[in-house]
């Protein structure tokens, strides 16, 4: 039954293909909980693990999912778990509340606030133009409630919120339902053109470097939020003893995933005679955290480290390089596919 089980959304789209999204698959499967399906198009099997149940669909519908309890944990995007939270509060006058509980260190991409070269450059002063000429603010966006509340918290900054409080989201270029307000026009995507063309007023994009931005001569205006993908739940679900223990079995694990990533294991032997100065290196690097590890025998002793081949100052093939010069030898190095610290990285 379900209700014995940790219902996870498993997200289609970039996510589920193994050559881009940052490799969710993989991130899995290192984490312990190897999955058949999913890159195919699903349904998404956990194999034995029968306390795991995949629940397939859009990152677009997880938060209203967790809202209502039809999922226990969701792996999304911060803006799209926003979108939807700002939806049901904006449209719907419903508060849901939603925990994003451990960051899986992939997406980084920027939701920004675009206008014309010709533009005013803040949204601040092309609100102040656009309220004294037009009775309704045109907005395009592939998020239209983060774009609604973005202008509504915009034209607080400028005392007009009051004026222009009306709002409706509606597809591109349909009949204004209102008067005088803000007109959010939901896309599919090319918010770039609609804005050069002169379609709407400004929009909201997605973006990493800018580049298609550029491409279409116009300016980003301003930054609304930084999105990455994470996991999300309901902060109910901690009162739930026995789903509450799957969430932290199944959080530890991933986060031992996410954290061995760029992490390698160098294992080496040194003479004993050595040790004094392999040691005074090791602390001078910063190679080790508490102490190194290390297997004392007769005439040699073998020490291990971690090494973040992203983060040390030092690259792989120097460190190994310099090992060697100070009488190392048989030095190996092992990839590490989870490094978890201990239990209190959940921090609940």
């Amino acid at each position: 039954m379900q209700d014995e089980k940790l219902i996870i959304g498993m997200p289609a789209g970039s996510l589920a293909d193994p050559g881009r999204g940052g490799n969710l698959i993989q991130l899995l499967k290192h984490a312990g909980f190897t999955s058949k399906g999913y890159e195919t198009g699903g349904p998404t099997e956990f194999g034995s693990m029968n306390f795991l149940f995949g629940w397939d669909g859009r990152p677009q519908e997880f938060g209203s999912q967790l809202g209502i309890d039809e999922l226990d944990v969701a792996i999304a995007g911060c803006d799209w778990i926003q979108e939807r939270i700002l939806e049901l509060k904006l449209e719907y006058n419903t508060d849901i509340e939603i925990e994003e509980v451990l960051s899986l260190n992939r997406g980084g991409v920027r939701i920004v606030g675009i206008a014309s070269q010709e533009s005013e450059n803040s949204v601040v002063e092309i609100l102040e133009r656009l309220c004294k000429t037009k009775n309704i603010i045109t907005v395009a966006a592939e998020m239209p409630y983060i774009a609604l509340s973005w202008i509504q918290n915009r034209l607080k900054d400028i005392g007009k919120f009051e004026e222009f409080s009306a709002f409706s989201v509606q597809k591109y270029k349909t009949m204004p339902k209102i008067d005088k307000g803000i007109v959010i026009y939901e896309t599919w995507g090319k918010t770039e053109a609609k804005v050069k063309n002169a379609g709407t007023d400004l929009g909201i994009e997605i973006t990493q470097s800018g580049s298609a931005i550029r491409n279409y001569k116009l300016k980003i205006i301003d930054e609304i939020m930084v999105s990455h993908t994470g996991i999300f739940v309901s902060p109910k679900l901690k009162t739930n003893e026995k789903k509450s223990k799957l969430l932290k079995m199944f959080l530890l694990n991933l986060y031992g995933s996410v954290n061995a990533e760029n992490k390698v294991m160098i294992l080496f032997n040194i003479p004993n005679n050595s040790i004094p100065e392999i040691e005074s290196f090791l602390k001078e690097n910063n190679l080790y955290a508490d102490e190194p590890t290390i297997n004392q025998g007769k005439t040699h002793t073998q020490f291990s480290i971690q090494v973040d081949t992203k983060q040390h100052k030092l690259p792989l093939a120097q460190i190994r390089f310099e090992l060697a010069l100070r009488n190392a030898v048989n030095i190996d190095t092992l990839p590490i596919n989870s490094s978890i610290p201990s239990i209190n990285v959940l921090g609940f």
